[in-house]
């Protein structure tokens, strides 16, 4: 989708999964070329990609099962026509796994609606305050549920922001502050969407995660544009991401995600410093100077 009115429609649209699953499967598709899968181009395309005659031969399934499919229609199917639509689109392993999750919810327990925010175990809290790097903990929704001290200086003063306005994609699209700390903001907010697309797809009647999306839908353009593209990622460990701060000035730190056992899903963000690094140099001052959280 091309025109401001029809990226702005598909995004503030909420989360009906049988309209995901039919533009998911088309943005797949328009990432092919005929020549990529080594099929000869025939006459003029009216849209970039693969036809939905060409991906019905590479997977192997007749055209109107593989339509049905892109309709939003894949209860019936099969768990072999999906791996193999899959195999065709090319998809990669969390891409093959959001398909399903769109196809078939009924076969994923992980759909359910989620509860609102929960409070932060305090025995997760605790772990924070040990930690001596900077952490935080979000949710699927990636609600911000509890930090420690070092987070606050490298990342901002969240406890001043109302418990709503705790969220990470909140922040990264709508908080001049939160981009100002990063040195690649743009590469930052396309992760956060993927990760938000993917986790939506395990919720998607989540009242929730449809009012977030709305909400950033309608405040920024860029979060439509990058909603519209339906990339999905949990994101990759031991990625780098290149900070500013107004006392230190750049430095790098590695992030390491991990899930946290128990209740509902959440995962633990933590982000560290290559030992003997300026980088590391620069988080130390950090965490020594006494001074009060930096907003």
């Amino acid at each position: 989708m091309s025109s401001h009115g029809a990226v702005g429609d598909e995004a503030t649209s909420g989360l009906d999964r049988r309209m995901e699953l039919r533009e998911f499967l088309r943005s797949r598709r328009a990432r092919l070329k005929p020549e990529d899968v080594g099929l000869l181009s025939h006459g003029r395309r009216r849209v970039p990609g693969l036809r939905r005659e060409e991906l019905a031969q590479l997977a192997g399934v007749s055209y109107a099962y593989y339509a049905r499919l892109e309709q939003g229609y894949g209860e019936t199917m099969s768990a072999e026509v999906l791996d193999a639509v899959a195999r065709a689109l090319r998809l990669t392993e969390e891409e093959r796994e959001h398909l399903v999750r769109l196809a078939q919810p009924e076969r994923q327990s992980a759909t359910r609606t989620l509860p609102p925010p929960q409070p932060l175990r305090t025995s997760v809290q605790h772990l924070l305050d040990t930690l001596g790097v900077p952490a935080y903990v979000v949710d699927r929704r990636l609600d911000i549920l509890g930090w420690n001290r070092l987070a606050t200086a490298v990342f901002g003063d969240w406890s001043l922001l109302p418990p709503e306005e705790r969220n990470a994609a909140r922040l990264i699209f709508l908080s001049p502050e939160t981009r100002e700390r990063l040195v690649d903001p743009d590469g930052t907010s396309l992760g956060i969407v993927r990760a938000l697309r993917m986790n939506a797809g395990k919720s998607p009647g989540d009242p929730h995660f449809s009012s977030l999306i709305q909400e950033l839908s309608q405040k920024s353009e860029e979060f439509r544009q990058l909603w519209a593209r339906h990339e999905v990622s949990c994101g990759t460990a031991g990625e780098s991401v290149r900070m500013r701060h107004p006392l230190v000035g750049e430095f790098d730190l590695v992030h390491e995600p991990m899930a946290l056992p128990g209740g509902a899903p959440m995962r633990l963000m933590t982000y560290h410093a290559e030992p003997g690094s300026r980088s590391e140099e620069a988080l130390r001052m950090l965490a020594s100077w006494e001074m009060e959280p930096l907003r």
